[in-house]
């Protein structure tokens, strides 16, 4: 993409909530290569789908010519941010914080090339420069370009004054430390801009400030829009049903059954604001998927694009021939990763010795697919029950030939219920 289509490329996504002068910002990307970084701090040992907008934002200048520099918040997790929060965080120790700083660090890789070249990014942590400020030094150096009066008037600082529970002298701080996370970037790394989400601007704008005032120069700020879900609320880990970017924590087939089945009010949003496919592609797949809601075309196509970009192409392929075999596919032509796959999605059993000529009712009835052996009977009389793609026989006898690929047996109950039993052969 051509450095001076970014800004508009990104508004068409509507990927840009604010700007400092569009204009100046405008001139200065279209010069030539510029830093910039956002920051993610570190609360908890993964970032969630919600923090993807500002990873793929970093992407996009990357793509166009610009140098990222992803800031892990070893230092401002320590304090915590008081925006969009009714009350405080509760505080990390140190050890937590590296421990989280290190895992979000791969996960910011899969998205932003870290690999040598003249785009480059470059992985910072605030923890670096901050930990050894003397305190004096800070209140003298940052603190006194700042009054009481700038930062209570910030939307983020208002809101928790008003609030029951107040804010803290400790997250009061939290603009004056990011502020200065600005200033030493630009002064170390030669970072003019700043990005962040929209509850970030008042933050954003101080570190603007506080360049300018300390060493003449201009610096920009930009926000993108939270990603929010149908009913408003924010993404984030606090919220139910957070959608992890930690396979241990959301696998890769929920990760993708999440976009799967989000609602057509809001698949439009998630598109321009997620895929990276370029803006007239994606109008022309919402006008297919308006055109045929049903086939959830929009869906699917952002599921996969996503799944494969934060967990990668075998992953994402392994996820969709999952939810293929799930929702109706025969499991008989799957392979041993999709059936490990299924296996951590439904309930499952250890098959111990030969299952030939084994009855499926004590499996069904110990997994609770079945209340009891007589259920499973009449489940055998009205051929509800499947062993891979064999619909099982009165007698509910297993063969051998039952064991799929890598030794995994799979059972199916219906349409839409599993079990499977896993052999010592199975990963």
């Amino acid at each position: 993409m051509d450095r001076m289509d970014l800004l508009d490329d990104l508004a068409g996504r509507g990927l840009l909530h604010d700007t400092t002068d569009r204009q100046a910002l405008a001139a200065r990307l279209s010069s030539g290569p510029i830093a910039l970084y956002i920051g993610f701090d570190p609360t908890a040992d993964s970032l969630h789908a919600g923090h993807l907008v500002g990873q793929l934002f970093m992407r996009r200048f990357q793509l166009a010519g610009h140098r990222p520099f992803p800031l892990a918040g070893g230092a401002t997790g320590m304090i915590g941010d008081p925006g969009g929060r009714s009350e405080e965080r509760n505080l990390l120790d140190a050890d937590t914080l590296a421990h989280n700083v290190s895992r979000i660090q791969a996960q910011l890789s899969r998205l932003v090339d870290f690999e040598p070249g003249p785009y480059q990014a470059t992985l910072v942590n605030n923890a670096d420069w901050t930990v050894s400020i003397p305190m004096l030094d800070f209140l003298r150096d940052v603190g006194k370009h700042f009054t009481v009066n700038q930062m209570i008037a910030k939307d983020s600082v208002r809101s928790r004054i008003d609030s029951e529970h107040g804010i803290s002298y400790t997250e009061f701080s939290y603009m004056l430390l990011q502020a200065h996370d600005f200033l030493h970037l630009h002064q170390t790394y030669g970072v003019e801009l700043q990005a962040g989400a929209s509850d970030q601007w008042g933050n954003i704008t101080a570190g603007v400030e506080l360049i300018r005032r300390r060493t003449g120069a201009t610096a920009y700020a930009a926000t993108h829009p939270l990603m929010v879900r149908a009913d408003g609320s924010k993404f984030g880990k606090s919220v139910g049903g957070a959608v992890w970017l930690d396979p241990a924590r959301t696998s890769p087939y929920q990760f993708r059954q999440f976009f799967v089945q989000v609602g057509d009010d809001m698949v439009g949003t998630y598109v321009k604001m997620l895929s990276m496919r370029p803006l007239a592609e994606l109008v022309e797949l919402l006008e297919r998927h308006e055109a045929a809601p049903e086939q959830r075309l929009a869906q699917r196509a952002l599921a996969d694009e996503l799944t494969e970009l934060v967990h990668g192409r075998e992953a994402a392929e392994t996820a969709r021939a999952a939810a293929e075999v799930l929702f109706g596919g025969d499991p008989s032509r799957a392979t041993a990763a999709t059936l490990a796959a299924i296996a951590a999605e439904v309930p499952s059993v250890t098959l111990d010795g030969d299952i030939e000529g084994r009855r499926v009712h004590e499996l069904l009835t110990a997994a609770g697919l079945a209340a009891s052996n007589s259920e499973v009977g009449r489940l055998l009389a009205q051929g509800a029950l499947r062993a891979g793609g064999r619909v099982l026989a009165a007698d509910g006898l297993l063969r051998a030939s039952d064991l799929l690929d890598g030794g995994y047996l799979v059972l199916r109950r219906g349409k839409r219920d599993y079990l499977v039993g896993k052999t010592s052969r199975a990963g």
